[in-house]
């Protein structure tokens, strides 16, 4: 049944062990660092009961309501109602938000549609992973992912150092397995639960492995500790930074100090062929809700340098059109591959649909590539002045606030004080700690450039194109068969 905002609160007020700043938090939701992103995980569970939102939040399956992120997509329109969705939600918090659940569930779908290879290692993992994927539908949990390792030694195998430094398995019991480990992942401090899946990493010839692991982590199980990272809020005040005070999503690094996991709980374990399976599919869902959360920055971006350029009236010169229409052209290159990869969507080996595997691929890596070039042409466009301004208390004080108006004040529209906010609001979006780390996050959080352009090899139609030049330089089917396994 879908929660409400309270339900979760109270469903992450567990007792967990979280530090942060040297510090055990007591409460992760009243804690000023965390409190503001779990208000707005709560807000979203709370729209999925108001009228205004819910039939756009939310679907019947005859018998009560679930949440529609959640949803099993089984024909296109379900990918645009999810799609909606999102927006609706980005709209109503104003701004944007990564993880809400709805981008992780995808990771369980993908290793559902793995199931034969599962069946090979052990016909329970199937069920494990089909009972889990309808467990969250039915009980909307806060879900992400438990993805990337310290690593350590990346010239060594695991075995051949610290064998900590990926999640392992290291005993089994009648109840379960024990792992021991860690794990970097965003929201995990505030989250239900996460689904934990090997790193890329280089398995070589062995065919069982104690690192082919993948599992539900419950956050408050016993000896999962949460060490997060300084949240951004707090360090200034919101007025000045809009962005940071409001939607930090702080990352943690989960330590996994012999942690039971249930055998219902386990999804695959020792066997490489399911683990290079889930690393290679990954993304086939997920992809897609990252690729729409980049969609919705870029219009932020777009908001925020368009703004700055009509206050002035330079949205009038045909240098500044030429760089706005840059940043459109972006914008809706990553909505074509969005939309596309669900108008070409085809069925999965499970039967779920499946946006285009092509299309929503080089959408992530079109997306992505052109973010850092769009977010400077987004500062030229705003101008000096966001990293110049001074902080809001000089707007206010009775010593300086005439100059303030005086000299920020460009028209009887356009005072100090709005004119104030917005370059509030694009200093917090491209130049502060915050824009950075949102920058640097999707190497994090989209799998970095190289395995995404791998996932674009591994999907795009090498055929059809090796046919047309076949084709039209009258070559013989003799060459055939070498280009053709070298684009496999």
């Amino acid at each position: 049944m879908i929660r409400t905002g309270e339900q979760y609160r109270e469903s992450i007020r567990d007792d967990r062990e979280i530090w942060i700043n040297g510090e055990r938090v007591k409460d992760v939701t009243r804690h000023p660092m965390f409190k503001p992103v779990v208000d707005i995980r709560a807000r979203i569970y709370d729209m999925q009961h108001e009228a205004a939102f819910q039939k756009t939040m939310t679907y019947e399956d005859g018998k009560e309501r679930h949440a529609i992120g959640l949803k099993l997509p089984f024909v296109a329109k379900d990918w645009d109602d999810k799609r909606k969705a999102v927006d609706t939600v980005m709209h109503e918090v104003g701004g944007v938000v990564t993880r809400m659940g709805d981008e992780t569930i995808g990771e369980m779908w993908s290793l559902w549609d793995g199931k034969d290879i599962l069946n090979e290692i052990d016909p329970r993992f199937a069920k494990n992973i089909e009972a889990h994927i309808h467990r969250a539908i039915a009980l909307d949990p806060f879900h992400v992912s438990a993805n990337t390792d310290p690593k350590g030694d990346r010239s060594k195998r695991p075995q051949d150092q610290d064998p900590d430094m990926l999640v392992h398995v290291v005993k089994e019991t009648d109840a379960g397995i024990i792992i021991r480990g860690a794990k970097y992942e965003t929201a995990a401090a505030y989250a239900n639960q996460a689904f934990l899946k090997p790193t890329i990493a280089n398995w070589g010839d062995s065919k069982l492995s104690e690192y082919a692991l993948g599992c539900i982590v419950k956050m408050n199980a016993k000896g999962v500790k949460h060490i997060c990272r300084t949240g951004f809020t707090t360090r200034a005040p919101i007025r000045d930074y809009p962005l940071s005070n409001k939607f930090d999503e702080v990352d943690t690094i989960m330590i996994l100090d012999d942690v039971l996991i249930p055998w219902e709980d386990v999804l695959f374990y020792q066997h490489t062929k399911a683990a290079s399976f889930i690393r290679a599919t990954l993304h086939r869902y997920s992809a897609f809700p990252y690729v729409q959360r980049t969609l919705s920055y870029a219009d932020l971006i777009i908001g925020a340098a368009l703004w700055n350029a009509k206050q002035t009236g330079l949205d009038k010169q045909q240098a500044v059109q030429e760089k706005l229409s840059e940043l459109a052209v972006w914008r809706e290159g990553i909505n074509a591959h969005l939309t596309a990869s669900v108008a070409m969507a085809e069925k999965s080996p499970n039967g779920l649909m499946m946006p285009n595997q092509s299309l929503l691929m080089t959408g992530r890596v079109y997306a992505l590539n052109n973010l850092p070039r769009m977010m400077h042409i987004a500062r030229e466009l705003c101008g000096g002045q966001i990293c110049v301004t001074p902080d809001s208390a000089v707007f206010d004080h009775p010593e300086t606030k005439k100059w303030m108006d005086k000299y920020y004040t460009v028209n009887d529209e356009w005072v100090a004080e709005d004119r104030r906010k917005l370059l509030a609001l694009a200093r917090d979006l491209l130049n502060s700690d915050y824009a950075g780390h949102r920058l640097t996050f999707q190497l994090f959080a989209q799998s970095p450039p190289f395995a995404q352009s791998a996932a674009v090899y591994r999907n795009f139609d090498w055929d059809s194109t090796l046919k047309f030049a076949q084709k039209a330089g009258g070559m013989s089917n003799r060459i055939w068969g070498e280009p053709r396994k070298a684009a496999e």
